[in-house]
C-alpha cells in the first residue's frame, strides 16, 4: 500500500495529488494539491513531519525523511518544502527547509538543518552539508556545495514551466488510472 498511516498519522494529500503505485508515502506527511510522486519514490514521516507545498514533484528513486528530535538533537528537523519545488531523481533530502521555486537537481543531497531561501537551483550531485544555509538567487554545486554563480532570468523562469509541465504530466498518468 503506497500511502500509509504509521503510529496513527496519516499522510494528507492535497487536491489532484499523484502517488505512483510503486512510492511510498507513510505518516504524517502532508502533500500540497497538484504534487506528484513518481516510482520509487520514499516520503517517509514516521518520526517527525514532512509538509510539501502545491505543485512539488519528487521525481523517480528519490529519499525523503526526517531527524528525530532525541538527546543528541533536541527537536529534530522536520523537512519542510515549498511550492513549485522539482526534485530531480534520486535526490536525499534529510531533516532539511526548502524554500519555493526551487530546483533539486538528479542524485543530490541535502543534509540535517539545512535551510534553503526561495528560487536556488542545487546542482545534480550536489552534497549540501549539515547546517548550511543556501540565499536566494544562486546556482550550487559540488561537495560539499558553494555557490557557483547567480540565477540567470532564463533559469528563473524555468521554475514555474517546470512545476506546470509536471503537473500537467500527473494528470495524464491519473487520467489512466495509475495512481494510489
Amino acid at each position: 500500500m503506497p500511502v500509509r498511516e504509521y503510529q496513527g498519522k496519516q499522510p494528507v494529500l492535497g487536491e489532484r495529488v499523484f502517488v505512483d503505485p510503486t512510492a511510498v508515502v507513510i505518516g504524517d506527511v502532508t502533500l500540497g494539491e497538484d504534487c506528484s510522486v513518481w516510482p520509487m519514490a520514499v516520503i517517509r514521516g514516521d518520526m517527525h513531519h514532512i509538509r510539501i507545498g502545491a505543485r512539488t514533484s519528487v521525481q523517480d528513486g528519490c529519499v525523503l525523511h526526517i531527524t528525530h528530535a532525541s538527546d543528541f538533537n533536541p527537536g529534530g528537523f522536520p523537512l519542510e518544502i515549498g511550492d513549485d519545488v522539482t526534485i530531480g531523481h534520486k535526490a536525499l533530502l534529510h531533516g532539511c527547509t526548502i524554500g519555493s521555486r526551487v530546483l533539486v537537481g538528479m542524485g543530490a543531497i541535502i543534509m540535517d538543518g539545512v535551510v534553503v531561501e526561495d528560487e536556488v537551483i542545487i546542482a545534480a550531485g550536489a552534497v549540501v552539508t549539515p547546517g548550511k544555509h543556501l540565499a536566494s538567487g544562486y546556482v550550487y554545486g559540488g561537495n560539499p556545495a558553494k555557490p557557483l554563480r547567480p540565477l540567470k532570468e532564463k533559469e528563473q523562469r524555468f521554475f514555474p514551466y517546470t512545476a506546470a509541465n509536471y503537473a500537467q504530466l500527473k494528470d495524464l498518468h491519473r487520467a489512466e488510472g495509475w495512481e494510489a
